[in-house]
């Protein structure tokens, strides 16, 4: 049991924004942090829907709620999976060789089509939280099913040899017990939300889409190609939100 304990302080401190009071690194415990990864976005997404409460609550305008919503999976994540996204789309768009499309990925610079994606990806995800009026409550599920979608393609998929999850263990038990939670993170969410629960098939439906584009491309998996996946995924969620 301490073993998940420091599993998920870890993965909390290196998936999540938000100021962790454990500062534990157990190499131990470090195959397990994919495990507890689904946990890290349930967290988020229940601060996530206490901040639409507190908006409705407080009277924000609606545009403001619906940049304050947009904004904040971005922000709680320190930009990480952003990150990742902006490097995928770089690499992925530029239609080059195999090689060449690995090397974009690990370059730092930021090329135009990251710049024209992050902006349309901001743009959606305003416009869609601005014109959704449903039940917020299933922005609660919306990141841990996003993030049994990542942890169960890190652990399913061959990873490229560059990438930290290349010589990570990875248990055939971690698969189903990451499975397990998607079923119910999912049928929690029509549980709470009725038929705002289809957000979450979205985010499913999203998630294997881009996985399917960048995986494709790239023919590997690393941490960038989750959380391009993972962004993705999230906007799904939130555009079925809006148009149900």
């Amino acid at each position: 049991m301490k073993t998940y304990f420091h599993a998920f302080a870890m993965c909390q401190s290196m998936f999540c924004a938000i100021p962790s009071p454990w500062k534990i690194w157990d190499q131990e415990a470090r195959d397990k942090m994919l495990l507890c990864l689904p946990l890290v976005g349930l967290e988020m997404g229940l601060i996530w829907a206490a901040v639409a409460w507190l908006s409705q609550r407080l009277g924000f305008p609606h545009a403001a709620a619906a940049l304050i919503l947009a904004v904040y999976p971005f922000f709680v994540t320190g930009y990480i999976h952003l990150d990742g996204f902006m490097d995928v789309t770089d690499a992925v768009r530029s239609y080059r060789d195999l090689e060449r499309r690995r090397e974009i990925l690990k370059d730092s610079h930021v090329g135009s089509f990251a710049v024209i994606s992050l902006c349309l990806l901001a743009i959606s995800q305003f416009a869609f939280f601005y014109a959704g009026e449903g039940d917020y409550k299933i922005l609660i599920f919306l990141p841990a099913v996003s993030r049994c979608c990542s942890a169960l393609a890190v652990t399913v998929l061959p990873a490229m040899s560059t990438s930290q999850y290349a010589e990570q263990k990875k248990p055939k038990s971690h698969v189903a017990a990451i499975l397990l939670m998607m079923v119910l993170f999912t049928l929690a969410g029509f549980v709470t939300c009725g038929k705002y629960g289809f957000a979450l098939l979205g985010c499913l439906a999203g998630y294997g889409l881009a996985l399917h584009r960048a995986y494709g491309s790239l023919e590997g998996m690393n941490g960038d190609i989750a959380g391009y996946s993972l962004t993705i995924s999230e906007l799904c969620g939130v555009i079925v939100w809006a148009l149900i």
